[in-house]
């Protein structure tokens, strides 16, 4: 799938102020891409406005030929379920449920449960969770965490993952397993875009993308 944004702008306020100004740019499928960028120059809102979360205030984004800005609430939340993943900086996983709970949740919301359990099992176990198949995220590390996270994301086979800082809340050793990951479902023709403000990080990506005051310098 090609994700294809044109004129993208986005303001806040009255008077509008401007945070992405104008961006254009393409990515097409397997791709492994950073966004960076000081903080303010606009990377959080550019990754939320490309991965459908926010809204433009002008410009498009297509994928795969959809102006996924056209869409109605209900096309969105569908086409999302089957086509993205997200992770961001808090793993955002249910304390009341287990890894394996967690990890299906999004194949329980598109009644795909029974379909999706094996592939959760064997994402768990590729992610070295198979131990703690039914631990609460309480009784996980903030790596494991993540892992999970990243496995939830991975259940609907999403051609796009899209990360805000996705290693922000981590140690080195943990960040870079995150990294390793990313690169290693790239390969395998998901699109991987992240928002990091580590340079080590960011310049693992095969694209870089660096924003200044909301446009794109490099």
């Amino acid at each position: 799938m090609k994700l294809r944004v044109k004129d993208l702008c986005k303001s806040f306020g009255s008077p509008p102020t401007d945070v992405i100004r104008d961006v254009s740019f393409e990515v097409g499928g397997g791709e492994f891409m950073s966004l960076t960028g000081k903080s303010g120059s606009g990377k959080s809102t550019l990754l939320y406005m490309i991965s459908t979360l926010d809204h433009p205030t002008s410009g498009s984004v297509e994928i795969d030929g959809v102006d996924v800005t056209k869409l109605t609430q209900k096309e969105l939340h569908r086409f999302r379920n089957r086509h993205m993943g997200f992770i961001f900086q808090f793993h955002y996983l249910l304390p009341e449920f287990t890894v394996l709970e967690n990890v299906l949740m999004p194949a329980v919301k598109a009644r795909e449960e029974a379909q999706r359990i094996g592939r959760a099992r064997d994402l768990i176990a590729q992610f070295d969770l198979s131990e703690k198949l039914n631990h609460l995220p309480g009784q996980l590390s903030g790596g494991q965490q993540q892992r999970v996270a990243i496995a939830r994301a991975l259940l609907m086979e999403p051609d796009f993952v899209f990360a805000d800082e996705p290693t922000g809340a981590l140690d080195s050793v943990n960040g870079k397993i995150v990294m390793d990951i990313f690169e290693r479902i790239s390969k395998e023709k998901t699109t991987v875009i992240y928002v990091t403000h580590d340079s080590e990080f960011a310049e693992k990506a095969r694209r870089k993308i660096r924003l200044k005051d909301g446009r794109i310098v490099r």
